[in-house]
């Protein structure tokens, strides 16, 4: 192309830099590998790789039952079988769609095969962006496994209307299952309901009145004056059982009196007595507490002798 003074220039095909473009080109390779090793993966020797070098040109043959590679099985329960050719574009999966095309392996007419391509166009272009063929593959199946039937490649007329009844038998059969499903759905218990309802309260709220405030302030404040008493009648009774701990017992009343009184000690005191036999210093007896020996009694009353009169008295009496 020329410039409006006649000079030539260059008209670029994209903003891309070459660099970008190669590594671009590079991921998409990966990827267009990446799948391909999975698609024969999963349908052995059904995939076929048709063209190694990109462009690359993948076919997967597709049976509503599969036999495990059993051939004789396979056609006796197969009535209907195709092959799904996919065209790899460069720029596959991020920027483009899969190029697909059908070859009819058995059973299907001209009809079927436009009906089935844009089936799986359809679910190509539902998963754009991603690798999609596996998607498209089991479209297709899922297809061939609801008119797994003989006869569907018949032209003649008493075919197409054979076919034709059984296609109204098949949508009358999808809309009574919908029907009894939506039923089903519809027909709700009581307990379902009233939680439906619940829900509906919650996610709306209540309307807040003057009648309705004034009826919760006097629910809200009756049930804080009974938790108040109930808070004042457990407090009462915590005092008084910690009066009740409070008190001293008789032990530790007369150990005020008497000063430090332990048992501990006075058994230990008691058994170095009994194993020492020397007598005992009198500086280590310690300090006595002369008031436990104070006594209003007088005991020079006391008669001490009597028992030793008696027993005097017995002696002197004369034998009989």
């Amino acid at each position: 192309m020329r410039s409006s003074n006649g000079s030539k220039y260059l008209v670029p095909h994209s903003n891309v830099p070459p660099s970008s473009k190669a590594t671009m080109s590079d991921q998409h390779l990966e990827e267009q590998e990446m799948e391909a090793e999975a698609l024969a993966a999963i349908f052995d020797t059904a995939f076929e790789i048709r063209s190694s070098s990109q462009p690359f040109v993948w076919a997967v043959k597709l049976v509503p039952v599969d036999c495990g590679g059993d051939e004789d099985e396979e056609e006796a329960a197969n009535h209907v079988m195709v092959k799904l050719v996919v065209n790899v574009p460069l720029d596959y999966p991020e920027d483009s769609l899969p190029e697909l095309d059908l070859e009819i392996v058995k059973g299907l007419s001209a009809d079927n095969k436009k009906e089935l391509l844009d089936l799986a166009n359809e679910e190509a272009e539902a998963n754009a962006g991603m690798p999609s063929v596996f998607a498209v593959c089991e479209a297709v199946r899922t297809w061939l496994a609801d008119n797994n039937v003989k006869g569907l490649d018949d032209a003649s007329m008493h075919a197409q209307m054979m076919r034709k009844a059984k296609d109204a038998e098949r949508r009358e059969a999808q809309a009574k299952l919908q029907f009894e499903s939506q039923k089903k759905t519809d027909e709700m218990t009581e307990a379902e309901a009233e939680e439906l309802a619940v829900r509906k309260r919650r996610e709306e709220g209540t309307p807040v009145t003057e009648a309705s405030f004034n009826e919760w302030w006097a629910k809200f404040t009756a049930e804080m004056d009974k938790k108040k008493e109930a808070e004042q009648s457990t407090e009462g009774d915590t005092k008084e059982e910690k009066a009740m701990e409070e008190r001293l017992t008789g032990f530790e009343i007369f150990s005020e009196k008497a000063g430090v009184f332990s048992l501990e000690k006075l058994e230990a005191a008691a058994e170095e007595l009994e194993n020492d036999t020397s007598p005992m210093d009198p500086d280590e007896i310690g300090d006595v507490d002369e008031d436990l020996f104070d006594d209003d009694e007088d005991l020079d009353d006391l008669d001490f002798d009597s028992d030793d009169d008696d027993e005097e008295d017995s002696d002197d009496e004369p034998d009989i």
